[in-house]
């Protein structure tokens, strides 16, 4: 058995002014930080034998924080991918999304922001997301697991969104309403090519 934890990564500036942040390489708020800090005492006392985060600072960051709390882990290898980063958002980024939904309308960002195949202007789908977090998770993750190695995922909203999807075979309807807070870990527990959610 061994254990995967994942963290959407704690607030970042961008989500704190409420902006499309995708690619854009923004660090944490003040609240980040705390919400790091406070994912970091939660696992404190769980083993972590390798950390995998995207190759934005944010979820880097709070990788970080979460590390410097676990005394039980030492030396422990850090990969960076990213095929972990948030899904691109494309024309969106760094715009307001409020002033978007005006522009917009409001059920049209909802579609962009939540649905599994429609796109933002020159951007990604979840679904085009996944086509990458997806291939990472079985090829580089699922090993570790397999090795009995307990893992932490420091990364993001949609491309933790369809690792989830994957994992509890979630329908691309019912996608939709999954939402990944920031900064609180979700466990699951792997166990002889099964793995399932702890309650």
């Amino acid at each position: 058995m061994a254990r995967l934890i994942l963290v959407r990564h704690g607030q970042s500036v961008w989500n704190a002014s409420n902006r499309f942040t995708g690619w854009t390489d923004v660090g944490l708020s003040e609240q980040g930080v705390e919400e790091a800090e406070d994912a970091g005492r939660k696992l404190a006392d769980i083993r972590i034998d390798v950390v995998h985060t995207s190759d934005l600072v944010r979820a880097q960051r709070t990788a970080e924080i979460i590390m410097q709390h676990n005394e039980t882990s030492e030396n422990v290898p850090t990969k960076y991918d990213w095929r972990l980063n948030e899904r691109h958002y494309g024309a969106l980024q760094g715009l307001n999304k409020a002033e978007t939904a005006e522009k917009h309308g409001a059920e049209q960002v909802h579609i962009w922001r939540r649905s599994f195949d429609v796109a933002p202007p020159d951007g990604e789908s979840l679904e085009m997301t996944a086509q990458r977090t997806i291939p990472y998770f079985v090829d580089e993750i699922v090993p570790d697991l397999e090795q009995g190695h307990n893992a932490l995922v420091s990364a993001h909203g949609n491309s933790l969104r369809s690792i989830v999807m994957h994992i509890e075979d979630i329908s691309s309807e019912d996608i939709v309403s999954l939402e990944i807070p920031t900064g609180e870990p979700i466990h699951f527990t792997y166990d002889k090519g099964v793995i399932t959610r702890d309650e």
